[in-house]
């Protein structure tokens, strides 16, 4: 499948890439030859290919949410560069 280098000079604009003549030469050229590439894709029987999201089963990522004590509040707080009664205290980014 040949592309075009104005098609490559739109992917360009709209990616905000700035593409000298000879390196869209080249690209439209490196692009050609993957689109006839996975053109080979095109030939394959997929008719018993089951469709999935994943190539590996993969379970259920989350954890049982269990409440846990929170942990020592001074030794955590022992870190802040500022704090304030049993605060961390931040600059202000809101303006009034």
């Amino acid at each position: 499948m040949a592309i075009t280098r104005e098609e490559v000079l739109h992917v360009a604009r709209l990616a905000r890439l700035a593409l000298s003549d000879a390196d869209a030469d080249r690209l439209r050229e490196q692009l050609g030859d993957l689109l006839e590439y996975m053109k080979q894709l095109d030939g394959l029987d997929t008719s018993g290919v089951v469709p999935t999201s994943h190539a590996v089963e993969m379970g259920t990522p989350f954890r049982e949410d269990t409440v846990l004590p929170f942990g020592d509040p001074e030794a955590i707080l022992s870190n802040a560069p500022d704090r304030e009664d049993g605060f961390f205290r931040v600059p202000r980014i809101i303006e009034d």
